[in-house]
Protein backbone atom coordinates (compact mmCIF):
# COMPACT_ATOMS: atom_id res chain seq x y z
CA UNK A 1 0.00 0.00 0.00
CA UNK A 2 1.38 3.42 -0.99
CA UNK A 3 1.63 5.98 1.80
CA UNK A 4 0.25 9.48 1.29
CA UNK A 5 3.71 10.92 1.79
CA UNK A 6 4.79 9.47 -1.54
CA UNK A 7 2.68 12.13 -3.29
CA UNK A 8 5.60 14.55 -3.20
CA UNK A 9 6.28 17.73 -5.10
CA UNK A 10 7.50 15.77 -8.14
CA UNK A 11 4.31 13.74 -8.42
CA UNK A 12 1.91 14.59 -11.25
CA UNK A 13 -0.90 14.14 -8.71
CA UNK A 14 0.35 16.92 -6.44
CA UNK A 15 -1.99 19.73 -7.47
CA UNK A 16 -0.33 22.40 -5.40
CA UNK A 17 3.08 21.63 -6.89
CA UNK A 18 1.63 21.74 -10.39
CA UNK A 19 -0.10 25.04 -9.65
CA UNK A 20 3.10 26.53 -8.24
CA UNK A 21 5.13 25.33 -11.24
CA UNK A 22 2.70 26.99 -13.65
CA UNK A 23 2.73 30.22 -11.65
CA UNK A 24 6.54 30.24 -11.68
CA UNK A 25 6.52 29.72 -15.46
CA UNK A 26 4.11 32.63 -15.90
CA UNK A 27 6.18 34.96 -13.74
CA UNK A 28 9.38 33.92 -15.55
CA UNK A 29 7.90 34.64 -18.96
CA UNK A 30 6.48 37.94 -17.74
CA UNK A 31 9.87 38.90 -16.29
CA UNK A 32 11.57 38.08 -19.59
CA UNK A 33 9.13 40.29 -21.49
CA UNK A 34 9.24 43.12 -18.94
CA UNK A 35 13.05 43.18 -19.14
CA UNK A 36 13.09 43.23 -22.92
CA UNK A 37 9.96 45.20 -23.85
CA UNK A 38 8.97 46.97 -20.66
CA UNK A 39 5.77 46.51 -18.72
CA UNK A 40 3.86 49.14 -20.69
CA UNK A 41 4.47 47.41 -24.02
CA UNK A 42 3.81 43.93 -22.61
CA UNK A 43 0.22 42.69 -22.49
CA UNK A 44 -1.26 39.74 -20.66
CA UNK A 45 -1.92 38.29 -24.11
CA UNK A 46 1.84 38.46 -24.84
CA UNK A 47 2.56 36.48 -21.67
CA UNK A 48 -0.12 33.91 -22.44
CA UNK A 49 1.07 33.53 -26.03
CA UNK A 50 4.67 32.97 -24.93
CA UNK A 51 3.53 30.05 -22.77
CA UNK A 52 1.04 28.60 -25.23
CA UNK A 53 -1.88 29.50 -22.95
CA UNK A 54 -5.17 31.22 -23.57
CA UNK A 55 -5.75 34.56 -21.90
CA UNK A 56 -8.59 32.91 -19.95
CA UNK A 57 -6.18 30.33 -18.56
CA UNK A 58 -3.78 33.09 -17.51
CA UNK A 59 -6.57 34.85 -15.59
CA UNK A 60 -6.73 31.85 -13.29
CA UNK A 61 -3.30 32.86 -11.95
CA UNK A 62 -3.28 36.64 -12.34
CA UNK A 63 -6.12 39.06 -13.08
CA UNK A 64 -4.38 42.31 -14.02
CA UNK A 65 -1.03 43.48 -15.32
CA UNK A 66 -0.53 45.52 -12.14
CA UNK A 67 -0.84 42.32 -10.12
CA UNK A 68 1.54 40.54 -12.49
CA UNK A 69 4.19 43.27 -12.20
CA UNK A 70 3.87 43.22 -8.42
CA UNK A 71 4.23 39.44 -8.24
CA UNK A 72 7.29 39.56 -10.51
CA UNK A 73 8.95 42.19 -8.32
CA UNK A 74 7.98 40.23 -5.22
CA UNK A 75 9.80 37.19 -6.61
CA UNK A 76 12.80 39.39 -7.45
CA UNK A 77 13.10 40.62 -3.89
CA UNK A 78 12.59 37.11 -2.48
CA UNK A 79 15.41 35.91 -4.74
CA UNK A 80 17.76 38.68 -3.60
CA UNK A 81 17.13 37.89 0.06
CA UNK A 82 17.52 34.16 -0.46
CA UNK A 83 20.93 34.83 -2.04
CA UNK A 84 21.93 36.87 1.00
CA UNK A 85 20.56 34.21 3.36
CA UNK A 86 22.84 31.63 1.72
CA UNK A 87 25.82 34.02 1.85
CA UNK A 88 25.22 34.68 5.53
CA UNK A 89 25.43 30.96 6.27
CA UNK A 90 28.62 30.45 4.25
CA UNK A 91 32.10 30.68 5.87
CA UNK A 92 32.91 34.02 4.23
CA UNK A 93 34.24 37.41 5.22
CA UNK A 94 31.89 40.44 4.90
CA UNK A 95 33.65 41.61 1.73
CA UNK A 96 33.39 38.14 0.21
CA UNK A 97 29.65 38.19 0.93
CA UNK A 98 29.34 41.55 -0.82
CA UNK A 99 31.23 40.12 -3.79
CA UNK A 100 29.04 37.03 -3.83
CA UNK A 101 25.92 39.16 -3.96
CA UNK A 102 27.37 41.40 -6.69
CA UNK A 103 28.37 38.49 -8.91
CA UNK A 104 25.05 36.70 -8.35
CA UNK A 105 23.40 39.40 -10.50
CA UNK A 106 25.50 38.23 -13.46
CA UNK A 107 25.04 34.55 -12.61
CA UNK A 108 21.26 34.89 -12.35
CA UNK A 109 21.03 36.48 -15.79
CA UNK A 110 23.19 33.76 -17.32
CA UNK A 111 21.21 30.93 -15.70
CA UNK A 112 18.00 32.34 -17.14
CA UNK A 113 19.50 32.59 -20.63
CA UNK A 114 20.70 28.98 -20.57
CA UNK A 115 17.38 27.71 -19.22
CA UNK A 116 18.90 26.53 -15.94
CA UNK A 117 16.79 28.99 -13.94
CA UNK A 118 13.83 31.34 -14.30
CA UNK A 119 13.92 34.92 -15.52
CA UNK A 120 13.86 37.55 -12.79
CA UNK A 121 12.36 40.99 -13.46
CA UNK A 122 14.60 44.01 -12.89
CA UNK A 123 12.59 46.15 -10.42
CA UNK A 124 12.90 49.32 -12.46
CA UNK A 125 9.28 50.47 -12.40
CA UNK A 126 8.51 50.31 -8.70
CA UNK A 127 7.37 53.93 -8.84
CA UNK A 128 4.51 52.98 -11.19
CA UNK A 129 2.95 50.49 -8.77
CA UNK A 130 -0.15 51.26 -6.75
CA UNK A 131 0.64 52.57 -3.24
CA UNK A 132 0.08 49.29 -1.38
CA UNK A 133 2.16 47.27 -3.83
CA UNK A 134 4.82 49.97 -4.06
CA UNK A 135 5.17 50.15 -0.28
CA UNK A 136 5.61 46.37 -0.01
CA UNK A 137 8.33 46.22 -2.68
CA UNK A 138 10.13 49.32 -1.42
CA UNK A 139 10.22 47.85 2.08
CA UNK A 140 11.98 44.72 0.82
CA UNK A 141 14.29 46.79 -1.41
CA UNK A 142 15.35 48.91 1.57
CA UNK A 143 15.93 45.76 3.61
CA UNK A 144 18.16 44.40 0.82
CA UNK A 145 20.03 47.71 0.69
CA UNK A 146 20.67 47.66 4.43
CA UNK A 147 21.93 44.07 4.32
CA UNK A 148 24.46 44.89 1.61
CA UNK A 149 25.50 48.06 3.42
CA UNK A 150 25.93 45.94 6.53
CA UNK A 151 28.50 43.79 4.69
CA UNK A 152 30.46 46.92 3.76
CA UNK A 153 30.31 48.39 7.24
CA UNK A 154 31.52 45.15 8.80
CA UNK A 155 34.37 45.03 6.27
CA UNK A 156 35.39 48.61 7.12
CA UNK A 157 35.24 47.95 10.85
CA UNK A 158 37.41 44.84 10.54
CA UNK A 159 39.96 46.58 8.30
CA UNK A 160 39.14 44.32 5.36
CA UNK A 161 37.93 47.39 3.47
CA UNK A 162 39.17 50.96 3.60
CA UNK A 163 37.18 53.73 5.22
CA UNK A 164 34.49 55.13 2.90
CA UNK A 165 30.94 56.47 2.91
CA UNK A 166 29.08 53.15 2.96
CA UNK A 167 25.61 54.43 2.08
CA UNK A 168 26.91 56.03 -1.12
CA UNK A 169 29.05 52.99 -1.90
CA UNK A 170 26.09 50.64 -1.46
CA UNK A 171 23.90 52.75 -3.72
CA UNK A 172 26.67 52.83 -6.34
CA UNK A 173 27.12 49.05 -6.25
CA UNK A 174 23.41 48.34 -6.61
CA UNK A 175 23.10 50.93 -9.37
CA UNK A 176 26.08 49.43 -11.18
CA UNK A 177 24.26 46.09 -11.49
CA UNK A 178 20.74 47.42 -12.19
CA UNK A 179 21.18 47.13 -15.95
CA UNK A 180 23.21 43.95 -16.42
CA UNK A 181 20.15 42.38 -18.10
CA UNK A 182 20.37 45.11 -20.76
CA UNK A 183 24.03 44.91 -21.75
CA UNK A 184 25.25 41.39 -20.94
CA UNK A 185 23.76 40.32 -24.29
CA UNK A 186 26.82 41.97 -25.86
CA UNK A 187 29.01 39.18 -24.46
CA UNK A 188 29.25 35.54 -25.36
CA UNK A 189 27.60 33.49 -22.64
CA UNK A 190 30.89 31.75 -21.93
CA UNK A 191 32.43 35.16 -21.14
CA UNK A 192 29.88 36.16 -18.49
CA UNK A 193 31.52 34.45 -15.47
CA UNK A 194 34.85 36.13 -16.28
CA UNK A 195 33.05 39.44 -16.79
CA UNK A 196 31.48 39.10 -13.33
CA UNK A 197 34.92 38.53 -11.79
CA UNK A 198 36.43 41.44 -13.75
CA UNK A 199 33.58 43.76 -12.77
CA UNK A 200 33.94 42.90 -9.09
CA UNK A 201 37.70 43.44 -9.39
CA UNK A 202 36.94 47.02 -10.52
CA UNK A 203 34.78 47.49 -7.42
CA UNK A 204 37.48 45.95 -5.22
CA UNK A 205 40.56 47.70 -6.62
CA UNK A 206 39.16 50.73 -8.39
CA UNK A 207 40.29 52.27 -11.66
CA UNK A 208 43.16 54.37 -10.30
CA UNK A 209 46.53 52.93 -11.28
CA UNK A 210 48.56 54.43 -8.45
CA UNK A 211 48.81 52.70 -5.10
CA UNK A 212 47.84 55.90 -3.26
CA UNK A 213 44.25 57.02 -2.96
CA UNK A 214 43.03 59.15 -5.85
CA UNK A 215 42.05 62.61 -4.64
CA UNK A 216 39.44 64.52 -6.62
CA UNK A 217 40.47 67.99 -7.77
CA UNK A 218 38.34 71.05 -6.99
CA UNK A 219 35.58 71.43 -9.56
CA UNK A 220 34.19 74.79 -10.61
CA UNK A 221 30.63 74.41 -11.83
CA UNK A 222 29.02 77.51 -13.27
CA UNK A 223 25.37 76.74 -13.83
CA UNK A 224 23.90 78.45 -16.86
CA UNK A 225 21.50 80.91 -15.27
CA UNK A 226 18.08 81.00 -16.88
CA UNK A 227 17.80 84.20 -18.85
CA UNK A 228 14.50 86.07 -18.45
CA UNK A 229 12.64 86.60 -21.69
CA UNK A 230 13.45 90.02 -23.09
CA UNK A 231 10.52 92.20 -24.17
CA UNK A 232 8.65 90.55 -27.02
CA UNK A 233 11.14 87.74 -27.62
CA UNK A 234 8.47 85.08 -28.11
CA UNK A 235 10.96 82.44 -29.20
CA UNK A 236 12.83 82.78 -25.91
CA UNK A 237 9.59 82.75 -23.94
CA UNK A 238 8.57 79.57 -25.72
CA UNK A 239 11.95 77.96 -24.97
CA UNK A 240 11.67 78.79 -21.28
CA UNK A 241 8.18 77.34 -21.08
CA UNK A 242 9.31 74.14 -22.75
CA UNK A 243 12.27 73.89 -20.38
CA UNK A 244 9.91 74.24 -17.42
CA UNK A 245 7.62 71.55 -18.85
CA UNK A 246 10.53 69.15 -19.43
CA UNK A 247 12.05 69.67 -15.98
CA UNK A 248 8.71 69.14 -14.26
CA UNK A 249 7.94 66.16 -16.47
CA UNK A 250 11.29 64.59 -15.67
CA UNK A 251 10.70 65.02 -11.95
CA UNK A 252 7.28 63.34 -12.13
CA UNK A 253 8.49 60.50 -14.38
CA UNK A 254 11.41 59.85 -12.03
CA UNK A 255 9.21 59.82 -8.94
CA UNK A 256 6.07 58.14 -10.25
CA UNK A 257 7.10 56.23 -13.35
CA UNK A 258 5.43 56.61 -16.75
CA UNK A 259 2.09 55.14 -15.73
CA UNK A 260 1.94 57.05 -12.45
CA UNK A 261 2.79 60.46 -13.94
CA UNK A 262 -0.20 62.58 -15.02
CA UNK A 263 -0.08 65.46 -17.49
CA UNK A 264 -2.89 67.17 -15.59
CA UNK A 265 -0.88 66.86 -12.37
CA UNK A 266 2.22 68.29 -14.06
CA UNK A 267 0.18 71.24 -15.40
CA UNK A 268 -1.22 71.87 -11.92
CA UNK A 269 2.29 71.68 -10.43
CA UNK A 270 3.44 74.38 -12.88
CA UNK A 271 0.31 76.45 -12.16
CA UNK A 272 -0.65 76.64 -15.83
CA UNK A 273 -3.99 75.89 -17.39
CA UNK A 274 -4.50 72.54 -19.07
CA UNK A 275 -5.14 74.33 -22.34
CA UNK A 276 -1.83 76.18 -22.17
CA UNK A 277 -0.01 72.98 -21.21
CA UNK A 278 -1.52 70.88 -23.99
CA UNK A 279 -0.72 73.63 -26.49
CA UNK A 280 2.96 72.78 -25.98
CA UNK A 281 2.72 69.08 -25.06
CA UNK A 282 0.51 66.82 -27.16
CA UNK A 283 0.65 63.68 -25.03
CA UNK A 284 2.59 61.93 -22.28
CA UNK A 285 4.75 59.91 -24.66
CA UNK A 286 5.92 63.07 -26.45
CA UNK A 287 6.77 64.64 -23.10
CA UNK A 288 8.78 61.61 -22.00
CA UNK A 289 10.69 61.58 -25.31
CA UNK A 290 11.44 65.30 -24.94
CA UNK A 291 12.66 64.73 -21.38
CA UNK A 292 15.14 62.14 -22.66
CA UNK A 293 16.31 64.49 -25.41
CA UNK A 294 16.85 67.28 -22.88
CA UNK A 295 18.85 65.05 -20.52
CA UNK A 296 21.04 63.73 -23.34
CA UNK A 297 21.72 67.30 -24.52
CA UNK A 298 22.88 68.26 -21.01
CA UNK A 299 25.19 65.23 -20.83
CA UNK A 300 26.58 66.02 -24.30
CA UNK A 301 27.48 69.56 -23.16
CA UNK A 302 29.20 68.11 -20.10
CA UNK A 303 31.11 65.65 -22.30
CA UNK A 304 32.22 68.48 -24.57
CA UNK A 305 33.60 70.40 -21.58
CA UNK A 306 35.60 67.36 -20.47
CA UNK A 307 36.97 66.73 -23.97
CA UNK A 308 38.44 70.26 -23.99
CA UNK A 309 39.73 70.13 -20.42
CA UNK A 310 43.30 69.48 -19.34
CA UNK A 311 44.22 66.67 -17.00
CA UNK A 312 44.59 62.91 -16.98
CA UNK A 313 42.05 60.47 -18.34
CA UNK A 314 41.00 59.59 -14.79
CA UNK A 315 40.50 63.27 -13.92
CA UNK A 316 38.33 63.78 -17.01
CA UNK A 317 36.29 60.69 -16.14
CA UNK A 318 35.86 61.90 -12.57
CA UNK A 319 34.92 65.45 -13.49
CA UNK A 320 32.41 64.29 -16.09
CA UNK A 321 30.70 61.97 -13.61
CA UNK A 322 30.60 64.70 -10.97
CA UNK A 323 29.17 67.27 -13.39
CA UNK A 324 26.40 64.85 -14.38
CA UNK A 325 25.77 64.14 -10.68
CA UNK A 326 25.48 67.88 -10.11
CA UNK A 327 23.04 68.26 -13.01
CA UNK A 328 20.96 65.45 -11.56
CA UNK A 329 20.82 66.77 -8.02
CA UNK A 330 20.78 70.56 -8.41
CA UNK A 331 18.49 73.18 -9.90
CA UNK A 332 19.90 72.30 -13.33
CA UNK A 333 18.14 68.97 -13.15
CA UNK A 334 16.76 66.57 -12.73
CA UNK A 335 17.91 64.34 -15.54
CA UNK A 336 15.65 61.51 -16.61
CA UNK A 337 16.08 58.10 -15.01
CA UNK A 338 16.31 55.36 -17.61
CA UNK A 339 13.84 53.23 -15.64
CA UNK A 340 11.13 54.67 -17.91
CA UNK A 341 12.90 53.94 -21.23
CA UNK A 342 10.72 50.91 -22.02
CA UNK A 343 7.63 53.15 -21.95
CA UNK A 344 8.76 54.57 -25.30
CA UNK A 345 7.75 52.74 -28.51
CA UNK A 346 10.56 50.76 -30.14
CA UNK A 347 11.63 53.33 -32.80
CA UNK A 348 11.88 56.17 -30.29
CA UNK A 349 13.51 53.92 -27.70
CA UNK A 350 16.19 52.91 -30.22
CA UNK A 351 16.81 56.56 -31.09
CA UNK A 352 17.29 57.51 -27.45
CA UNK A 353 19.47 54.49 -26.68
CA UNK A 354 21.69 55.19 -29.72
CA UNK A 355 22.18 58.81 -28.61
CA UNK A 356 22.87 57.63 -25.05
CA UNK A 357 25.43 55.10 -26.23
CA UNK A 358 27.17 57.83 -28.20
CA UNK A 359 27.29 60.12 -25.15
CA UNK A 360 28.42 57.30 -22.84
CA UNK A 361 31.21 56.36 -25.25
CA UNK A 362 33.10 59.39 -23.93
CA UNK A 363 33.81 57.29 -20.85
CA UNK A 364 35.60 54.77 -23.06
CA UNK A 365 37.65 57.65 -24.46
CA UNK A 366 38.64 58.90 -21.01
CA UNK A 367 39.46 55.42 -19.74
CA UNK A 368 41.59 54.85 -22.84
CA UNK A 369 43.42 58.13 -22.26
CA UNK A 370 43.94 57.13 -18.65
CA UNK A 371 45.54 53.84 -19.62
CA UNK A 372 47.93 55.71 -21.90
CA UNK A 373 48.87 58.39 -19.38
CA UNK A 374 49.15 55.89 -16.52
CA UNK A 375 46.27 57.20 -14.40
CA UNK A 376 43.95 54.22 -15.09
CA UNK A 377 45.00 50.62 -14.62
CA UNK A 378 44.44 47.97 -17.27
CA UNK A 379 40.73 47.16 -17.00
CA UNK A 380 37.95 46.19 -19.37
CA UNK A 381 36.76 49.61 -20.56
CA UNK A 382 33.29 48.39 -21.51
CA UNK A 383 32.70 46.91 -18.06
CA UNK A 384 33.97 50.04 -16.33
CA UNK A 385 31.71 52.24 -18.42
CA UNK A 386 28.65 50.06 -17.84
CA UNK A 387 29.20 49.98 -14.10
CA UNK A 388 29.66 53.74 -13.88
CA UNK A 389 26.74 54.68 -16.12
CA UNK A 390 24.48 52.35 -14.14
CA UNK A 391 25.61 54.01 -10.94
CA UNK A 392 25.13 57.48 -12.45
CA UNK A 393 21.53 56.63 -13.31
CA UNK A 394 20.95 55.42 -9.74
CA UNK A 395 22.46 58.58 -8.24
CA UNK A 396 19.46 60.61 -9.35
CA UNK A 397 17.69 59.77 -6.09
CA UNK A 398 20.72 59.85 -3.79
CA UNK A 399 19.00 62.40 -1.53
CA UNK A 400 16.45 59.70 -0.63
CA UNK A 401 19.26 57.63 0.87
CA UNK A 402 21.49 60.20 2.57
CA UNK A 403 21.63 63.88 3.49
CA UNK A 404 23.20 66.16 0.87
CA UNK A 405 24.83 69.28 2.31
CA UNK A 406 27.32 69.88 -0.49
CA UNK A 407 26.52 68.40 -3.90
CA UNK A 408 30.12 68.07 -5.11
CA UNK A 409 31.26 66.53 -1.83
CA UNK A 410 28.43 64.01 -2.14
CA UNK A 411 29.50 63.29 -5.73
CA UNK A 412 33.11 62.69 -4.66
CA UNK A 413 31.97 60.25 -1.98
CA UNK A 414 29.60 58.52 -4.39
CA UNK A 415 32.11 57.87 -7.19
CA UNK A 416 35.06 57.22 -4.86
CA UNK A 417 34.45 53.47 -4.96
CA UNK A 418 35.04 53.39 -8.73
CA UNK A 419 38.43 55.09 -8.50
CA UNK A 420 39.82 53.78 -5.22
CA UNK A 421 37.88 50.55 -4.80
CA UNK A 422 37.03 48.84 -1.53
CA UNK A 423 40.41 47.42 -0.63
CA UNK A 424 42.81 49.49 1.50
CA UNK A 425 45.20 51.81 -0.36
CA UNK A 426 48.08 53.94 0.79
CA UNK A 427 47.02 57.35 2.10
CA UNK A 428 47.59 60.09 -0.49
CA UNK A 429 50.54 62.45 -0.14
CA UNK A 430 48.10 65.30 0.46
CA UNK A 431 46.56 63.46 3.39
CA UNK A 432 49.87 62.55 5.06
CA UNK A 433 51.50 65.96 4.61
Amino acid sequence: MTSSSSTNSASPFNRKAQHDAKRIAILSEAARLFNSKGSRATTLQDVARGLGLTKTSLYYYVRTKEELIFQCYEVTMQRQHSIMDALDKAPMSPLERAGGFFKSQFEGWLSAQTGDDVHIAAPLEIASLKPQHRSAIESEYIRMFKRLRGYLREAVESGEARSLETTSATRAIIGATDWVFHWLHQLERSEVPKAADAAWDIILRGLAAQSEEYQASPLQINADAERPAQGFDREEQHRQKQEAFYKAGTWFFNRKGFNGASLDEIAEHLNVSKGAFYYHIRNKEDLLFACYERSIAIVQRIDALAMRAAGTGLQKLDETARRVFHAQNSDLGPLIRYNTITALPTPRRKEILAATEDADSRFDTFIGEGKLDGSVRDVNSMLARRLMTGAINASMDISLWRAIDDIDEAAIEYFDIFYNGLLPRKPSQETTS
